[in-house]
């Protein structure tokens, strides 16, 4: 029998959306399940969350028709400045800058509010008559020689030759297929918010390596940032517990004064960081993708770049494999997307769970030799290019063909 759609995506965050409109663009039918209603994610009130995109996923979004409509909403960053230090003591003696006109491709990435981005996502799936199914969870897979069957939340089965997991961490589809995970707490709670400010941020990205955990400091449009501040899990705790005005006044020691006074513009929120990486990415007719395949810490804001990276190897790989006439489904079309994407998104985890645990260390001769470090990179052009490329997502080889702006 004929299967109800080529690929079932279970999962309708960013990533699932993206690679639907991805897959639908070459003629492929897509269907995406996403246990939140739709109307309630693209309510149009700011609440402050983010994401930065890297240079690469903004020239994914370009080659399938979004960043025309996006560009007028996000905030280029133009530089970032990381250093490291305690509460209250600044910049401290090294520090990194990075300028973007170095690498000369423009902004190495831009800040982009969620509500604006999902809502794009949403009508160019409507536009391009992409099944979405909201409100409803997937709860069984059942595979088979020629695809997979799955069951809904309400009772309904459809079935597709190919299953993919954009369902995070807590990956159902990973489970069900028997995909195993790895990792571990980090012992610290990120708190989020957006705050106003009296002056200008120019585009500057800051990045703050204290002993508690990373605080990045993120320019948005306009006199805003959005703040990613990680602290231990019990001082997160009390933290996030403190009235408005107590949680600034515990912040505005660690975020300084070089912006001049600040207010939120928004709600706050917490989420537990861990390191979460399946042990696969492919399984017989089921692909992994974005936190499904590796959730990592936010602290070069790159899990949503990664997921984005996954989303263009693997819409390349099923659209080369079904104009070849191959089984899109089939293990080895599968394992050449393994292959292209699990060495680049684990090197990378492993990089930031590193750089995390090294800043994590409250010793005087390791902050030394940290600070040392910091300042060779930075007096190094060629480091620091190298740096700045990994960042924009540049340096990936071979580079799929969405992250260069070109349609598949």
């Amino acid at each position: 029998m004929k299967p109800d759609y080529d690929i079932l995506i279970a999962g309708g965050g960013l990533n699932g959306p993206t690679l639907a409109l991805a897959l639908a663009g070459a003629g492929l039918s897509v269907a995406v399940v996403d246990t939140r209603p739709a109307d309630t994610r693209e309510a149009d009130d700011f609440d402050g969350r983010a994401y930065a995109l890297a240079l690469a996923s903004q020239r994914l979004l370009g080659a399938l028709g979004l960043w025309n409509g996006l560009a007028g909403e996000s905030q280029p960053i133009y530089e970032v400045k990381a250093s490291q230090g305690q509460p209250g003591d600044g910049a401290g003696l090294f520090s990194l800058h990075f300028d973007s006109a170095e690498i000369e491709e423009g902004a190495v990435g831009h800040m982009l509010e969620d509500r604006f981005l999902y809502r794009a996502l949403l009508t160019a799936m409507q536009d391009n008559n992409i099944t979405l199914i909201d409100g409803i969870s997937v709860t069984g897979q059942d595979v088979g020689p020629a695809g997979v069957t799955v069951t809904l939340s309400d009772g309904r089965t459809l079935s597709a030759r190919l299953l993919v997991g954009a369902d995070g961490r807590q990956s159902g589809t990973a489970t069900r297929a028997g995909i195993r995970r790895q990792g571990w707490d980090y012992g610290q709670t990120a708190l989020v918010a957006a705050v106003d400010h009296e002056q200008a941020h120019h585009g500057i990205a800051q990045q703050y390596f204290m002993s508690t955990g990373p605080l990045a400091i993120l320019p948005l449009p306009g006199n805003r940032s959005s703040v990613v501040w990680s602290e231990t899990d019990t001082n997160a705790k009390a933290i996030k517990a403190l009235p408005d005005d107590e949680f600034l006044a515990v912040l505005r020691p660690r975020f300084g004064d070089f912006l001049g006074p600040f207010t939120l513009a928004g709600p706050r929120f917490t989420y537990p960081l861990s390191l979460s990486l399946a042990e696969r990415y492919v399984a017989p007719r089921v692909a992994l993708i974005g936190d499904a395949a590796h959730g990592v810490h936010p602290i070069a804001g790159q899990g949503l770049n990664l997921g984005l990276r996954d989303v263009a190897a693997l819409a390349e790989v099923l659209v080369e494999a079904a104009r070849r006439g191959e089984d899109i489904g089939a293990e080895d079309v599968l394992t050449r997307y393994q292959g292209w994407r699990r060495f680049d998104a684990t090197s990378l985890a492993l990089g930031m769970d590193a750089v995390n645990s090294l800043f994590g260390i409250d010793n005087p001769l390791i902050g030394a030799a940290r600070g040392l470090g910091m300042g060779v990179v930075s007096a190094i052009p060629a480091l620091r290019r190298g740096f700045m490329r990994q960042a924009a997502g540049l340096s990936i080889d071979p580079m799929p063909r969405l992250l260069t702006g070109q349609p598949l």
